[in-house]
C-alpha cells in the first residue's frame, strides 16, 4: 500500500524513528521521513544515448545551488547552451546526496541514494542528464565513500556495524570495508555507485578522497566497485569513473594502460563485443576501471608560477615550479617517490611516465583549491590575466584531460568560499575550526585578520558564491566576453587538432626541458605518431634568445608570440603549441 509518495520512517526503539538509509528522497531534509518514489515513472528520451569516449572528455565542474538561476537542477539544464557553445563535453557536478541543512558544498551527505532535496526533486534531475545528453554533453557526479557527515547520520545508532576504530581518516572512525561484517558495507556503497549510473544514467563518477578508504581486503573495495560498473552499465555503454587521490599512488590506474589501447579501434568503429570481453576480464568493458586521476600537482605548480604563493602545500613546488610542471605535463605526477618537505618528509607517489596522458585530470581552479582559501578567491583575483590566459593554453592544449570550474570561462569574479548550514552547537565547531586552520598561514597569524575570514554558516557567504551571469551581457570588447572567446578558441583547437589523434591511440610524453632563457618546452607523441609541442614562458619578463617550437603553429596566446619569438625573444607569459605531422615527426 506504501506507493510513491509515501511517506516513510524506521522505528528502531520506541524514541527513536530514522529515515531510510538507502531513501530516493528526503523531500524535508535528513532528519524528516523518506518518501516513496517510482524509479520507472520518468520517461527517458534519450533511448540511445551511449555516452562519450574518454579521450574526448572536457569537463565542467559546477555545483548547481551556486551555479544556475535559482540554484537548483533546473537552473543548470537553462544553461546547458551555453556549456555546448563553450565546446566542453562533460559536466561533473558537485555530491548531491542530500545533507543536512539548506546549503553546502555537498561532502557531508548523510543519504547517499537521495538527490538533496533543495535543489529538486529526482525527476528534475533526470530531466537535467536527458537535456545535457541531448547537447551530446556526458554528465559526471562527485561521489563521496570515505565518511558520512557529521549531523543526519543515523547508522550508529543501528548499524554500527558501518564503522570500525580499526582505521580512522580525517573525519574519525573509518567506514568498515574489512571487517567480520563487511560484505553489507561493501554492497551498500557498490550499489549506490550502481544507482547513479543505472537510475539516473550518468556517464562516469568521480570518487571523493579514496586515499580516505581504509581497507586491507584481498580484494579492495574500489576494484569491487570498478568491477561491478563493468560488468553492469558498462557493458552497454561508456561510463568513466574518475579518483581524487592525495597519494599520488597509480595502482587504480593500471586499467587506463589497457583502455588506452583499445581507443584506436573504437575511433575505426570496430566494436568489441563489450559483454565478451567484461566477462572474460572483469573491468575490461567500455565502464571498466578508472579511467584518471585528478593531477593536484599540475595545479600547485601552475599556481606557485601565477602568484609566487609557497605557503601550505605549495612549499613543496616553490623551489623550481617551472620544471616541476614540465614533469606534469610529460609524466603525469612531479612527485613520483621524492620526498615530500610538506608531508615531513615522507616520500609520496608512485612513478607514473608510463601511463597514457589521459590518464591524469588538469585543471587551473576546482572547488577545492578555490573554496578552500579563506576567502575563496579566484585565479583571476591572485594572478595577471596574461598569466591566467597562459595557464588556460597550457591546460587545455596538452594532452591530458582538462576541468574547468564554473565561471573560470567567463573570468567570473564573484569567490567561492566555503559554505555550509549545520545546527548551532556544530556551526560555532565550524566556524572556529576553520579560522583555526588558517592561524598557521603568516597572513592569518592575527586574530582580527582571522576574523575577517567569512563565517561558512552564514547564509550571505553562501550567496557571495553564487554565479552572477549578468556580467556576459556587455558588448564583444567586455573583459569577461574576452574571457569568454579565449576560453572557447582554446577548446576548439583541441577538439580539431588532439582529439582525432587521441582517437587513433593513446599519447605519451617524449620528454620537457627548460632551456637558459627560462622557457620550458615539453613533448609528446600522439596517437597517430604526430609530435606535439608546447613552448611556454611563465613569466612576467620576456625571454631573449627563445625560438618558436618546430612544425605547423595551432595556437599561441597572446597572438603574436610566435612572430616575436621568431624575432628574438618569446613574450611575457607566452604559450606557443606546435605539431609536427606524422612524416616530419620521423
Amino acid at each position: 500500500a506504501a506507493g510513491a509518495g509515501t511517506r516513510y520512517r524506521f522505528r528502531v526503539r520506541d524514541d527513536l524513528l530514522v529515515p531510510d538509509p538507502a531513501s530516493r528522497f528526503q523531500p524535508d531534509g535528513v532528519h524528516a521521513a523518506s518518501e516513496v518514489v517510482d524509479p520507472r515513472a520518468f520517461a527517458w528520451p534519450d533511448g540511445d544515448w551511449r555516452g562519450r569516449p574518454w579521450h574526448e572528455t572536457v569537463l565542467y565542474e559546477l555545483h548547481v545551488g551556486t551555479f544556475g538561476d535559482g540554484g537548483d537542477f533546473a537552473g543548470v539544464e537553462a544553461r546547458l547552451d551555453h556549456l555546448a557553445a563553450l565546446g566542453v563535453t562533460a559536466i561533473e557536478l558537485m555530491p548531491l546526496s542530500a545533507f543536512p541543512g539548506a546549503r553546502g558544498w555537498g561532502y557531508d551527505g548523510v543519504a547517499p541514494f537521495a538527490p538533496f532535496a533543495g535543489y529538486g526533486r529526482p525527476e528534475a534531475l533526470k530531466r537535467l542528464v536527458a537535456a545535457a545528453h541531448a547537447r551530446g554533453l556526458m554528465v559526471f557526479l562527485d561521489v563521496v565513500y570515505n565518511h558520512f557527515g557529521p549531523e543526519g547520520c543515523y547508522l550508529h545508532a543501528f548499524a554500527p556495524e558501518f564503522f570500525t576504530e580499526r582505521h580512522h581518516t580525517p573525519w574519525g572512525a573509518a567506514l568498515d570495508f574489512d571487517g567480520p561484517a563487511s560484505a553489507e558495507v561493501r554492497a551498500f556503497f557498490v550499489h549506490n555507485a550502481l544507482y547513479w549510473i543505472e537510475e539516473y544514467r550518468l556517464d562516469g563518477l568521480r570518487l571523493d578522497a579514496v586515499h580516505a578508504i581504509r581497507d586491507d581486503s584481498p580484494v579492495h573495495l574500489l576494484t569491487e566497485l570498478a568491477q561491478a560498473v563493468a560488468a553492469g552499465p558498462g557493458r552497454e555503454r561508456h561510463v568513466h569513473l574518475v579518483v581524487e587521490n592525495d597519494d599520488n599512488r597509480c595502482w587504480l590506474l593500471e586499467g587506463a594502460r589497457a583502455d588506452a589501447d583499445g581507443v584506436a579501434d573504437d575511433a575505426r568503429g570496430r566494436d568489441r563485443d563489450r559483454a565478451g570481453a567484461a566477462a572474460a576480464t572483469p573491468g575490461a568493458g567500455i565502464g571498466g576501471r578508472y579511467r584518471a586521476q585528478w593531477n593536484d600537482d599540475l595545479h600547485h605548480c601552475l599556481h606557485v608560477l601565477l602568484t609566487g604563493e609557497d605557503d601550505g602545500y605549495y612549499e613543496d613546488y616553490a623551489d623550481d615550479p617551472l620544471a616541476r610542471l614540465g614533469r606534469c605535463l610529460a609524466e603525469g605526477f612531479a612527485y613520483q617517490g621524492e620526498p615530500s618537505r610538506h608531508r615531513g618528509g615522507e616520500p609520496r607517489g608512485d612513478p607514473s611516465a608510463d601511463l597514457p596522458s589521459t590518464a591524469f585530470v588538469g585543471f587551473v581552479q576546482n572547488h577545492d583549491q578555490v573554496g578552500n582559501r579563506a576567502f575563496g578567491e579566484r585565479i583571476t583575483a591572485l594572478a595577471p590575466p596574461d598569466a591566467v590566459r597562459a595557464a588556460a593554453a597550457v591546460l587545455l592544449l596538452n594532452p591530458q584531460v582538462p576541468m574547468l570550474f564554473m565561471g573560470e570561462e567567463f573570468g567570473a569574479s564573484t569567490p567561492f568560499p566555503f559554505f555550509c548550514d549545520f545546527g548551532p552547537d556544530l556551526a560555532r565547531a565550524v566556524t572556529e575550526g576553520r579560522r583555526r586552520e588558517f592561524a598557521r598561514f603568516a597572513r592569518f597569524a592575527d586574530e582580527a585578520a582571522r576574523e575577517r575570514i567569512p563565517d561558512p554558516n552564514a547564509a550571505q557567504t553562501f550567496a557571495s558564491a553564487r554565479l552572477d551571469w549578468s556580467c556576459l551581457d556587455g558588448g564583444p570588447g567586455d573583459a569577461h566576453r574576452r574571457w569568454l572567446e579565449h576560453y572557447r578558441a582554446l577548446i576548439a583547437a583541441r577538439r580539431r587538432w588532439l582529439a582525432p589523434r587521441l582517437a587513433a591511440g593513446p599519447a605519451r610524453g617524449e620528454g620537457f626541458e627548460v632551456n637558459e632563457a627560462g622557457v620550458l618546452e615539453v613533448r609528446w607523441r600522439l596517437g597517430d605518431g604526430a609530435r606535439l609541442v608546447l613552448a611556454a614562458n611563465l613569466a612576467p619578463a620576456p625571454a631573449p634568445g627563445a625560438q618558436p617550437p618546430p612544425g605547423e603553429v595551432l595556437f599561441t596566446t597572446p597572438p603574436d608570440a610566435a612572430l616575436r619569438c621568431a624575432a628574438g625573444a618569446m613574450p611575457a607569459w607566452s604559450v606557443v603549441v606546435a605539431l609536427r605531422d606524422v612524416a616530419d615527426a620521423r
